[in-house]
C-alpha cells in the first residue's frame, strides 16, 4: 500500500499505472499545462512535471510509495527528529553511509571541544533537491521527453510537438527556446536562461551562541558538475546579536544544476529554546520565584546571566507579584549598533502558601 498518492493524483493515472501509463498520462498533460500554449498553467505544469519525474524513476518511485514525497525529492528515507529512534530495521543507521543518505538528509552532531559540525546533503538525486522543484526543471524534463521521441507516437495529434524534438522529421531540438512556429498559433517561447535556485538549511543555534556569537563549521554533501557527490565544509561565522531567521548566503555552493549553474546555499538561523531565557527582540526576559517570607520581607538573590556573570538583586521593601525589575545593557547585543544592547527584564512571581497553621494565621491577622 502507498504511503500518498498526490503524485499519481496530478497525473491522473492510479499507484497501480504502468509506466507506459505514466508516460502517456504526462504527455498529456504537458501539452495542456504548457506556459507557452495558451490557456497554459504553469504551476501546473511544474505539479505534473515532477510527479513525471519521480513515477518514471523506479527508485525515486519505491521511495515514494514507501516514504512519500519528501523522501522520493531528497532520494533516501526521511530522517527522525533529534531525540527520536532511528525507525530502521537493525537499530536506526541510516541508507547511505555517514552524510545521512543518498542525495539528501540534515543531522548534526557536536564536534568535541571545537566548533559544532552539521552534516547535510544539498540533495543529488535529481531536480529540485532541498531548493524546491523549479520551473527551469520542469522545462528540462519536458525537452528531455521530447527529445527521445516523447511526443511522437502514431495515431495522436500532439500539434507538432515531434517535429520540434527530431521525431521521425530526423531533426534534432535545441531546446524549446529555438521557437515554436507551426504548433497551431501557439506562440513563441522566449529562451530561457538558467534558472538559480537555493537551498535552504535550518541551522539551530542555542541563545548563548546568538548572544556571544560563535562559529559552525557546515560540512555539506552536494552533486558535482559529474553528478558525483562532492563534499565540501563551509565556515558560518554567527555575529553577536543575530536574531531568528537571519540568512547567511554561500552562492554557487550547492548541487550543480543541469540547466547550468550550481544552487545556492542558504542557512536560516533558528534559535533554540532556552530554559530560563526569552528572547524579545534585543531584550532578555526572565523570572524569579519568592517565597511569601521573601515577597514581605525582602531578599537577596544572584542570578546567573546568558553570558554566565553573576548579577546581584537585592529588595528590602514589600514587592508584589508581577513586579517587573529592568537591568539596562544586561540584554542580546545589538547587532546594528555595535556596544549596545537590549534591558534583561526580570519579572517576580511569588509562591504562596497553600494552606497556613493558626499559629501563622493569627501572625497574620495581629499584623495586618
Amino acid at each position: 500500500m502507498v504511503k500518498e498518492t498526490k503524485l499519481y493524483d496530478d497525473l491522473g493515472v492510479s499507484s497501480g499505472a504502468s509506466e507506459a501509463d505514466i508516460k502517456k498520462a504526462y504527455r498529456k498533460a504537458a501539452l495542456k499545462y504548457h506556459p507557452d500554449k495558451p490557456g497554459g498553467n504553469e504551476e501546473k505544469f511544474k505539479q505534473i512535471s515532477e510527479a513525471y519525474d519521480i513515477l518514471s524513476d523506479k527508485e525515486k518511485r519505491e521511495l515514494y510509495d514507501q516514504y512519500g514525497l519528501e523522501a522520493a525529492r531528497k532520494g533516501g528515507v526521511p530522517m527522525p527528529e533529534p531525540g527520536q529512534g532511528g525507525g530502521f530495521p537493525g537499530g536506526g543507521g541510516f541508507p547511505g553511509g555517514a552524510g545521512g543518505f543518498p542525495g539528501g538528509g540534515f543531522s548534526s552532531g557536536g564536534g568535541g571541544g571545537g566548533p559544532q559540525t552539521f552534516h547535510f546533503s544539498s540533495g543529488g538525486g535529481g531536480p529540485g533537491g532541498f531548493g524546491g522543484f523549479s520551473s527551469g526543471d520542469a522545462f528540462n524534463i519536458f525537452n528531455s521527453f521530447g527529445q527521445q521521441g516523447g511526443f511522437d507516437d502514431e495515431g495522436d495529434d500532439y500539434g507538432g510537438f515531434a517535429n520540434l524534438f527530431g521525431g521521425r522529421a530526423g531533426r534534432r531540438a535545441g531546446g524549446m527556446g529555438g521557437g515554436m512556429g507551426g504548433m497551431g498559433g501557439m506562440p513563441r517561447q522566449r529562451a530561457r536562461s538558467p534558472e538559480r535556485t537555493q537551498v535552504t538549511v535550518k541551522m539551530p543555534v542555542s541563545l548563548e551562541d546568538l548572544c556571544t556569537g560563535a562559529t559552525k563549521k557546515m560540512k555539506i554533501t552536494r552533486k558535482g558538475p559529474s553528478g558525483q557527490p562532492e563534499e565540501k565544509v563551509l565556515t558560518v561565522n554567527i555575529k553577536p546579536g543575530w536574531k531568528a531567521g537571519t540568512k547567511l548566503t554561500f552562492a554557487g555552493e550547492g548541487d550543480s544544476q543541469p540547466n547550468g549553474g550550481q544552487q545556492d546555499v542558504v542557512f536560516v538561523i533558528e534559535q533554540k529554546p532556552n530554559p530560563v531565557f526569552t528572547r524579545d527582540g534585543d531584550d532578555l526576559k526572565m523570572s524569579i520565584k519568592l517565597s511569601l517570607k521573601e515577597a514581605l520581607c525582602g531578599f537577596t538573590k544572584i542570578i546567573e546571566t546568558l553570558e554566565g556573570k553573576k548579577l546581584k538583586i537585592e529588595q528590602r521593601l514589600p514587592i508584589n507579584p508581577g513586579h517587573i525589575i529592568t537591568y539596562p545593557n544586561y540584554g542580546m547585543p545589538i547587532s546594528k549598533k555595535p556596544g549596545e544592547r537590549g534591558q534583561l527584564i526580570i519579572t517576580i512571581k511569588v509562591d504562596f502558601p497553600s494552606s497556613l497553621t493558626d499559629a501563622q494565621r493569627k501572625a497574620i491577622e495581629d499584623n495586618f
